[in-house]
Order: C-alpha cells, then sequence, then structure tokens
C-alpha cells in the first residue's frame, strides 16, 4: 500500500512544483468555498433564530421592567401617602400633650379678666354713694388700671389661642416678622403645663437667658413654635426618665437662651437629661428615628424640624449631648 510520502513525491515527480502549488490553491478555494457556503445555509439561520430569541428575551424583560417601575411606582405613592399621614399624626400628637397645658395657661389670664372685672363692677357700686370728691377719683383711678389689667390679660389669652390655630394650619403661609423671644417664652411655659397635664408629680427647673436687644426676625411663626415645642417635649421627657431612674438626688433642668451673634440669631435649649449615646447622634435627624420606646414617638419630630429649620428658614439645627449628663439643641436663623 502505498504510503503519503510516495504519493506526494508521484504528485511532484507529474506535476511539478507549479501545479502543486495549483492544486494546493484549487483545494483551498473550494474549501473556503464549501465553508461559507455551509454558513450562509446554516450559520446565517442559526445567527437569525438566536437574535430572534434575544429579541423576543428582551421583549419579555422590558415588559417585567414597566411593571416592575408600575409597581415602584404604586409603593412610592403609598409612602408618600404613608408619610403624610404619620407627619400629620406627629403634628397632632404634639397638639393633644398641649391641650390640658393650654387650657391652664389660658385659664390663668380669664381668672385676672374675670376677678378684675367683679371688683370694678362693686368700684362701680361704690362711686354711687355719697363720697368725696377725692374717693370718687381713687375708685376712678383704680377703675381705669382694672380695665388695662383685663385688655392686657384678655390680649394674652387672645394670642395663645391664636398661637395654637396658627400651628394647626395646614395651608402655605408666608413669614412675618416675629419676637423669638416671645415666641421660645410662650411655648416654653405651654410645653411644660402639658408635660404637668400628663404627669402631674412632673417638676422641673425651667431657665431662660434671653437676651434683650434681639432684632426680630422674618419667619413662619407656626412652623419654628412646632420645632420649639418638638425639642421643648423630648427635653421635658428626658428630665423626667433621668429623674425615674436616680430619684429624690437628681434636679431636672431645662434651659433655653438666645443671643444675635454674626448676623444671626440662635436658640439653644439644654437640659441635663439622660442624654443621647455617640453612636446615635448622627441617626438623631433622620426619618423615623426615634430613642423612645415603641409607641412613645414616631421619630419624625426632629426630622421634621431640620427640615423646618434648614430648608424652610436658610437656617441650621445642630446636636451637642454626653450620655447621662447632657443634650442641647442649638438653632441658628438668619437676621
Amino acid at each position: 500500500m502505498p504510503t503519503i510520502e510516495c504519493i506526494y513525491n508521484l504528485i511532484l515527480l507529474q506535476l511539478g512544483w507549479s501545479g502543486v502549488t495549483l492544486l494546493i490553491v484549487v483545494i483551498i478555494t473550494g474549501g473556503l468555498t464549501f465553508f461559507f457556503s455551509y454558513y450562509n445555509r446554516f450559520g446565517s439561520k442559526s445567527l437569525i433564530e438566536q437574535n430572534l430569541k434575544l429579541e423576543e428575551k428582551s421583549n419579555k424583560l422590558s415588559l417585567q421592567l414597566m411593571e416592575k417601575s408600575i409597581e415602584l411606582s404604586k409603593v412610592e405613592e403609598t409612602l408618600h401617602s404613608t408619610q403624610d399621614q404619620l407627619i400629620q399624626s406627629e403634628k397632632m400628637a404634639s397638639l393633644g400633650q398641649l391641650t390640658a397645658g393650654i387650657a391652664h395657661e389660658i385659664q390663668n389670664p380669664l381668672n385676672f379678666v374675670n376677678n378684675f372685672s367683679e371688683l370694678s363692677a362693686e368700684l362701680l357700686d361704690e362711686l354711687s354713694d355719697s363720697l368725696s370728691n377725692k374717693e370718687k377719683e381713687n375708685i376712678i383711678n383704680d377703675i381705669k388700671q382694672n380695665l388695662n389689667k383685663i385688655a392686657f390679660h384678655g390680649k394674652r389669652a387672645d394670642s395663645i389661642v391664636k398661637g395654637m390655630l396658627q400651628l394647626s394650619r395646614t395651608a402655605p403661609v408666608v413669614k412675618q416678622t416675629t419676637d423669638i423671644n416671645k415666641l421660645v417664652e410662650e411655648f416654653f411655659i405651654l410645653a411644660y403645663h402639658g408635660m404637668r397635664a400628663k404627669d402631674p408629680g412632673f417638676n422641673c427647673t425651667m431657665e431662660k437667658h434671653l437676651s434683650s436687644n434681639l432684632p426680630e426676625v422674618k419667619i413662619i411663626p407656626q412652623d419654628v413654635s412646632r420645632v420649639i415645642l418638638n425639642i421643648f417635649n423630648n427635653s421635658f421627657y428626658s428630665v423626667d426618665e433621668r429623674s425615674k431612674i436616680e430619684g429624690k438626688d437628681y434636679r431636672p433642668k431645662v434651659s433655653i437662651s438666645t443671643k444675635q451673634l454674626n448676623g444671626n440669631i440662635t436658640v439653644t435649649i439644654r437640659d441635663n437629661g439622660k442624654g443621647i449615646a455617640e453612636d446615635l447622634r448622627s441617626k438623631i435627624f433622620d426619618p423615623f428615628f426615634t430613642t423612645k420606646p415603641t409607641g412613645k414617638g414616631t421619630g419624625l419630630g426632629l426630622s421634621i424640624s431640620k427640615d423646618i429649620i434648614e430648608k424652610g428658614h436658610n437656617g441650621n439645627i445642630q446636636l451637642d449631648s454626653k450620655t447621662g449628663e447632657y443634650t442641647e439643641f442649638i438653632i441658628t436663623l438668619p437676621i
């Protein structure tokens, strides 16, 4: 049987080098022709089928993505709705806590109004008696003083009611020129009485260091009041919790101070309560985060407060605290 080498030598002998080269070219050309013919018949068909499959998969994926997008939109709408409800709930919870305190605070000026009204009526009865001109003049002066006191305490009660009505409004409002000292002092008292109404045994030293020469600032009073009220509520809650732990040796204290600094007004609220752990301070303004037990808070109060001060008033709110010693919130508002 002839070997490959014999066949090769035979072909080379018969055809010569040029013939062998030509034969190689013919074989390569024929092989390439066969390959492309096969590829065109079967390879292109396979590619078309793969493209069709890929297109089908792409369509299915697009449809799934569209469905997921619709689902996410619905979830987002639900979350927005839930957040609005929680914000309103937080707002109403603060108002609810103040109800008894407000009633107590309004009762004081109303008692003055009633007492001075009765006293004035008695003085008018005395005028009808035969008195000397000097005595009548004294009575008339007393009545005038009483009327001034009635007007003062009537306006005080009216301002409290108006302040609470503003706090409960939801419609957009414009900024108003406001006396910060008056605002923080009023809500300091209201928050304290609200805490006392909730826990009649609660006692706390209240310190005020209010700068006497502060300029008035343009703010949305009901929004800033909400921030102040929320922080006061947190402060009173914190000192009350520490008081329950440490007992009679502990002296709870909450203080408020205001001052003008570098074109801003700063409001500092400080308590000597439980303090906030270092690992929690970075989260304290996050939505839904709270250091209170379940059911004691929604975790939205400080988040809303931060938005009100920083986004609504171009100000700043900062926290400083030391566990077991104090917590301090510093609110900065531009003049």
